[in-house]
């Protein structure tokens, strides 16, 4: 496959449609002094999004019925112990990882 001055534009734009959401609202409030209020409520919005994405793998939705994905809930028990043990992201992460593997081999 050759690579075009289009393609090469292309992919420069998505990177930069990309990257503006990302950044724009740090550069608006950067020199903003956010109410304490606000602050509090920010602290809580990445213990919801990787709430919300640990909670979306666990669950299986087929058609009207919602069951338990059970690969993945014996995965999360142990990650979630050493979690709550060390709260240290990489060995929860190791642990996570590793369990998977463990599970995934064996089924």
């Amino acid at each position: 496959m050759t690579t075009t001055v289009a393609m090469v534009l292309i992919i420069l734009g998505c990177a930069l449609v990309t990257w503006l959401p990302r950044i724009f609202p740090f550069m608006l409030v950067r020199n903003v002094k956010l109410p304490n209020i606000v602050l509090r409520w920010l602290a809580y919005i990445p213990v919801c999004i990787l709430s919300a994405l640990v909670i979306e793998s666990l669950i299986n939705s087929e058609g009207k019925f919602v069951t338990l994905n059970w690969v993945n809930v014996c995965a999360f028990i142990p990650t979630l112990l050493v979690a709550i043990k060390t709260k240290s992201l990489s060995i929860t992460v190791v642990i996570g990882v590793v369990t998977m593997a463990i599970i995934r081999n064996f089924t």
